[in-house]
């Protein structure tokens, strides 16, 4: 039977069962992970790519099934495969990605906060030192324009171009449209 829910602990204990040999429970753990992968993918893409995504991220999985560390949980090993094998896709098809911005994104995902977390700050080094600092200020540490004005020297007005200049600059860095990379 396939799940449609993923059971982090359980996969884990199946992976680890399957490195000790055990391939009954490796082709369940593969069943089992197959519809949380392909949930993933649609989420992020439309159309029929994403069948072939999830097939190469089980080959993927398969291939790396080495690396696991048995100690570590399951879910952030397979979410990582996963959105690895997503951004090669992207950038080799040069197609968009549908990044959802929800607040509980990645929590369904299995991914950890602070995955997001270095993942923004790996985009923000790629701009400007001035327009990151100002964009982390207002969007990351909530403050206002007003207040992130202040903390800058900069006027309100100023603030609001940075911030509304830097954003979409990083819409351009992930592919999305209307983005910039200039």
């Amino acid at each position: 039977m396939v799940m449609n829910t993923y059971n982090s602990d359980e996969w884990q204990g199946w992976m680890r069962a399957a490195l000790n040999g055990d391939a009954g429970l490796y082709r369940k753990l593969l069943a089992a992970v197959r519809p949380w992968l392909l949930s993933y993918f649609r989420r992020r893409l439309y159309g029929s790519e994403c069948e072939d995504l999830v097939q190469m991220t089980l080959l993927s999985l398969h291939e790396k099934r080495h690396t696991y560390d048995v100690s570590a949980p399951f879910m952030p090993w397979i979410a990582a495969i996963a959105r690895n094998k997503l951004i090669d896709y992207v950038r080799k098809a040069g197609r968009h990605v549908h990044v959802e911005l929800d607040e509980a994104m990645g929590v369904d995902d299995g991914l950890r906060p602070e995955l997001a977390a270095r993942d923004v700050q790996v985009l923000l080094s790629q701009l400007p030192k001035d327009q990151a600092r100002v964009i982390g200020l207002h969007k990351l540490n909530e403050l206002s324009v007003e207040e992130t004005a202040a903390a800058t020297g900069k006027s309100a007005s100023a603030v609001k171009v940075i911030v509304h200049r830097g954003l979409k600059k990083l819409q351009g860095l992930v592919g999305l449209k209307g983005g910039t990379n200039e």
